[in-house]
């Protein structure tokens, strides 16, 4: 965002006509203070614009799929300012929450049935005020998959729907098993290993619209889940194209970097804590299964997985179940475009572990890597109630391929 950059340069120039011709006295009386608050603005601005801002490494495994992505989307090679005052991984991750806006959005919610008897909860979005897409038989559809114990009331999947609506498509949000206020019906919760719920649900929202364009974007452990799909499902999926955003690649590498004291003691407990409360609503059908009382002393969630999560699916150990739940090894396979947005600070998944050179051996894969982001942050501009990065990227995208996405067939 040039305009960015030269709002601060601006702000760097009127401190100090402000200081030359308004300010007759200083810190404690006298001009030094003023000066050195001038002198460090003027730095942390030259520091930021140098240092801070920077373009995003696009990595594709296909000519073809980056000219597009550069003609279509080009925010995905625009200089990404982070909020400057918090472009630090962890406050970015943590702030998200409390500062980004909740668009009001009314859902309509279906419930749907699953082989094992259990049940399904989906918010819909119609859109059925769509002035593009005035036929609810062809409106585009993006099936929206929230994170890890997130539901259709996330933030960011409320941007995700409010920017949809204004493209003019409908959203649906697939919300895993009871964690959206639904009864659970069997003793089975999720996991981003097990793709039997989403191709159920993937399924059954294109036998409703079989000719409406059908997308999907998944966030944190729904882009896990989306990715591990695609990648046993290959090309054989009525989606034309998927994004992913801040993945957890290697589950081994997500979990130790959580395990930091740092990082345990900001995220990985209270997230522990999220899933324990999410299963001990449903303690009664899991106390044949599992030891109950066992699951909820667990510090961590790599605890909490290997007494709960890898026990339930009928992993062998915990070991198997994250060798399992790791996209990183099934990216290779995917068979549609699809896009996945990560930050390199991400403490949830470190650096190290983002498949760069797998990318480059599918043509249909694009990783977008910036420097700055933390885990679903990705803000930007003075105060990032309304939009971040991330949004811009999903707007971006999703449209390109509705309307373009036939010049990479």
């Amino acid at each position: 965002m040039q305009r960015l950059a030269m709002d601060l340069r601006m702000l760097s120039r009127e401190l100090s006509l402000y200081l030359e011709h308004q300010v007759r006295v200083g810190f404690f009386g006298s001009g030094v203070g003023l000066s050195l608050i001038l002198g460090f603005s003027v730095a942390y601005a030259c520091y930021y614009l140098s240092s801070i801002a920077k373009k995003p490494q696009l990595v594709t495994g296909g000519e073809s799929f980056s000219r597009f992505l550069q003609d279509h989307c080009p925010v995905v090679t625009e200089t990404y300012y982070p909020t400057v005052w918090c472009w630090e991984s962890r406050g970015q991750t943590l702030l998200r929450p409390f500062i980004t806006s909740k668009p009001p959005v009314q859902y309509r919610n279906e419930l749907i049935k699953t082989a094992d008897g259990g049940q399904i909860s989906l918010d819909w979005f119609d859109n059925d005020n769509s002035m593009r897409y005035m036929d609810a038989s062809t409106r585009p559809t993006i099936l929206l998959l929230p994170g890890l114990t997130g539901t259709s009331k996330e933030s960011y999947i409320l941007h995700m729907i409010h920017l949809s609506e204004e493209l003019g498509y409908r959203c649906v949000v697939f919300n895993n098993r009871g964690v959206a206020g639904e009864n659970l019906l069997t003793p089975r919760t999720y996991c981003c290993a097990n793709t039997e719920d989403l191709e159920t649900v993937i399924h059954h929202v294109h036998s409703l619209y079989p000719s409406a364009p059908f997308l999907a974007a998944g966030v944190s452990m729904g882009g896990m889940l989306l990715l591990n799909y695609l990648g046993k499902i290959g090309s054989k999926t009525p989606l034309m194209a998927a994004a992913t955003f801040s993945v957890g690649w290697n589950t081994f590498a997500c979990s130790e970097s959580l395990e930091k004291p740092l990082n345990w003691l900001l995220f990985n407990y209270y997230l522990t804590t999220c899933l324990q409360s999410s299963v001990n609503k449903h303690r009664h059908m899991f106390v044949k299964q599992v030891d109950m009382d066992h699951v909820m002393k667990a510090k961590s969630i790599r605890e909490f997985d290997k007494r709960f999560t890898s026990v339930m699916f009928g992993y062998r150990t915990i070991d198997d179940y994250y060798t399992d739940a790791s996209p990183s090894r099934r990216l290779t396979s995917v068979g549609i475009p699809v896009l996945c947005l990560n930050s390199v600070d991400d403490v949830f998944s470190p650096s190290h572990a983002i498949p760069i050179e797998t990318a480059k051996q599918n043509p249909n894969v694009a990783l977008v890597l910036t420097s700055y982001g933390g885990h679903i942050g990705f803000l930007e501009g003075i105060w990032p109630r309304q939009s971040t990065y991330m949004d811009r990227v999903f707007k971006q995208f999703v449209q390109a391929m509705v309307e373009h996405g036939h010049e990479l067939s």
